[in-house]
């Protein structure tokens, strides 16, 4: 009980966000699993991103929050929402989840947390710290992961942009209709 007392009063402002974060994406995360209506489930999971976006942040890396927000939060969630309401779930169908995939699911969570807990709690554990001799704060910037983009890495980026051309292409082609087909 007393490792825990020192534990609190050694954080920082950026702990007790940390704290606050972490608490608020297992509330979500449990929200997502619990939620009896698919649309609370997806609302849950946004708020997940939108959490875990935070911890990214607080690691320094805004660049990769940005484009969870982006990507995940906006698009994928949006793509989610649709599939949901294109579906037209009905009342009846609302008990799809039962109290037994409920339950298994918050154990399996709660297993994994324990477990979790025991590493990191072992005595053997090295959890890595940051050395503030050696300690870059432009580390997560989108002006770093420019320049090693385009440096070390630029036939990979490269090689990407032209499979993602190729992909569009591709779906362009095959929605593309011929002159005697019908319209459906």
């Amino acid at each position: 009980m007393t490792e825990t007392l020192n534990f609190f009063k050694t954080l920082t402002p950026t702990g007790y966000l940390f704290l606050a974060l972490t608490i608020l994406t297992l509330f979500s995360a449990i929200s997502v699993v619990t939620a009896k209506n698919p649309i609370y489930s997806v609302l849950g999971l946004i708020g997940t991103f939108f959490c875990l976006s935070g911890h990214y942040i607080l690691l320094n890396a805004q660049f990769l929050a940005a484009v969870n927000i982006i990507v995940y939060a906006g698009a994928i969630m949006v793509l989610f929402l649709f599939t949901i309401m294109f579906l037209n779930l009905r009342k009846e169908d609302d008990d799809s989840k039962t109290n037994l995939t409920k339950m298994a699911s918050v154990v399996i969570g709660g297993l994994l947390m324990v477990m979790l807990i025991q590493i990191f709690r072992a005595k053997d554990a090295q959890v890595p710290s940051a050395n503030p001799a050696t300690f870059d704060a432009k580390t997560g910037l989108v002006e770093n992961l420019g320049n090693l983009l385009y440096t070390d890495y630029i036939l990979p980026f490269e090689l990407a942009s032209v499979l993602f051309l190729v992909a569009m292409v591709g779906a362009v082609m095959l929605g593309k209709r011929e002159a005697g087909d019908r319209h459906f």
